[in-house]
């Protein structure tokens, strides 16, 4: 019975993955056929959609913009999930599971009520659509991640060697950069990464509040209008789709070093 029911897990897991991921793996596939249809049987191998890629200027803008609204918001969310996961896991903090709750609202309300709410609430301020108001739109949606990775760090920590550090005469800025830093960094690059990702991919937010500046999503979306651009944007796609793998892979290696070492640093207590 046992054998039986684990032979049903694994086919169900394996058919889950497949439905997942097989799927994905025809963008690569249809970047390099040498037709601007995407229909079987393939035409022909070719490599001219990714130089019609890389000769896309408003494309590579749009590219641009993404990286740029990604980079800063994550490095915006991860400095304050850092500040509330060390103020949430070292301090009595009253009503600490409310404002944790309160924080993470964000991520239950769906992305289309939070975008036209922040639409609303930017055209009443008088505050100009901008990439800025994209990076604050999904700062919102991305400091809940950072706090949940951040807490999980943290949460290991032996509290003693920030004693210990304090008791020699290292300020509580120095100690945090000595101390604290270092053993939060794999949860930091995490962060980082997984926050990254979450903004380089959102659509809904950066389409009511992006204004006249196109992030990568909402040109992909303006251009799905025109099959001779498909093609292209397959291309890049496909670049997308690898340079994500790596930064899960990435971050997968991050996390479970970080792992060994705090395992490392407990026997060693």
């Amino acid at each position: 019975m046992a054998k039986t029911g684990g032979k049903g897990l694994f086919a169900y897991a394996v058919f889950y993955l497949a439905f997942l991921y097989v799927p994905v793996l025809f963008l690569p596939l249809f970047s390099f056929n040498d037709s601007v249809f995407i229909a079987f049987p393939l035409t022909g191998f070719t490599t001219k959609w990714y130089g019609q890629m890389l000769a896309d200027g408003a494309m590579l803008h749009a590219l641009g913009n993404s990286l740029e609204v990604g980079a800063i918001t994550a490095a915006l969310s991860t400095v304050l999930g850092l500040l509330a996961a060390k103020a949430l896991t070292r301090y009595r903090v009253p009503g600490a599971p409310a404002l944790l709750a309160f924080t993470a609202l964000p991520l239950f309300i769906p992305d289309i009520v939070l975008g036209i709410s922040l639409l609303i609430l930017l055209n009443w301020a008088g505050v100009p659509l901008s990439l800025l108001t994209v990076i604050a739109g999904h700062a919102l949606i991305c400091i809940p991640f950072a706090i949940t990775v951040l807490m999980s760090r943290f949460e290991g920590f032996d509290k003693s060697l920030e004693e210990a550090s304090l008791d020699l005469g290292e300020n509580g800025w120095m100690t945090f950069w000595r101390v604290t830093f270092p053993l939060a960094l794999p949860g930091i690059i995490s962060s980082l990464l997984l926050t990254f990702i979450v903004s380089f991919d959102e659509f809904l937010i950066a389409y009511f509040l992006a204004g006249s500046e196109a992030t990568l999503p909402i040109y992909i979306w303006g251009q799905l209008r025109f099959p001779y651009k498909l093609p292209a944007v397959l291309a890049l796609g496909a670049l997308i789709l690898v340079a994500s793998a790596i930064l899960v892979v990435f971050a997968e290696w991050v996390r479970s070093h970080g792992m060994k070492e705090r395992k490392h640093t407990m026997v060693g207590a």
